[in-house]
């Protein structure tokens, strides 16, 4: 079944890849740097939407102290430290983003967020499909997502940065549906994505979301909480496999 799977997995894939070498180059719309709230206190312009970003850091912190000190052997401790590498970085890359929003600060909004996607990616194979095949991955996979921003960078187009940031989810659902490893797991990456459907939904409604709580806080600064959230969710997914891998070794 695990093979049947890896073979839906990749299918998948290059399906989605051939689709967008078709679809016309997608431009950064100028638009999406408008947010409804632009409170400037204590000096910080736009300050909700910056300072929502702490999170990020605190729980990017965490999970590297965590994971550091812990599966000393696992094959998927790398994949684990750089999804909190770009968690803690993204919290950085987004405060500066917020503060001055255009495209040359959103690169770093954007890079540390790409290393998150797909070091999940890469995990969420390791823990369902194959260990191995999902730490030989990780170098790949955040390879390919760095470039993709930076081919944004170059030729002012989007289409291979939207790829890897939804392919990853439409995987990652066909994964957890079909794939028999771990279920007692499941639980934690259904609730991942749950928060980040939410965050999404709460970006998409920036403006309404704003005005409907009487201009106190914005769909945007509420989308940094939901996916600081599924950030929150995966930390204690380590922290219980920890607890499962040192009661094994016992």
């Amino acid at each position: 079944m695990q093979k049947v799977l890896f073979k839906i997995v990749c299918s998948i894939a290059i399906i989605a890849v051939v689709v967008v070498l078709f679809i016309q180059p997608i431009s950064q719309n100028q638009g999406y740097h408008n947010f409804a709230d632009k409170v400037n206190l204590f000096c910080v312009t736009n300050f909700w939407n910056v300072i929502s970003n702490l999170p990020f850091v605190i729980i990017g912190f965490m999970g590297l102290w965590k994971t550091s000190k812990s599966f000393q052997g696992y094959a998927l401790k790398n994949n684990f430290l750089f999804f909190f590498v770009g968690i803690f970085f993204t919290g950085f890359g987004s405060a500066w983003y917020h503060y001055n929003p255009n495209d040359a600060t959103l690169v770093w909004d954007r890079l540390p967020m790409t290393i998150s996607f797909m070091s999940f990616l890469s995990i969420i194979i390791g823990e369902f499909v194959d260990s191995d095949f999902g730490k030989k991955a990780l170098p790949w996979f955040l390879s390919i997502g760095i470039l993709s921003v930076v081919y944004w960078i170059i030729f002012h187009d989007l289409r291979f940065y939207l790829l890897i940031q939804f392919l990853p989810i439409l995987l990652i659902i066909v994964i957890l549906l079909l794939s028999k490893n771990n279920p007692a797991s499941k639980k934690y990456f259904w609730l991942i994505l749950l928060a980040y459907v939410l965050a999404k939904v709460l970006e998409s409604f920036d403006i309404q979301i704003y005005k409907k709580t009487n201009e106190l806080l914005s769909g945007h600064t509420l989308k940094h909480f939901a996916a600081a959230i599924a950030s929150l969710v995966f930390y204690s997914f380590i922290s219980k496999k920890n607890q499962i891998l040192i009661k094994n070794a016992r």
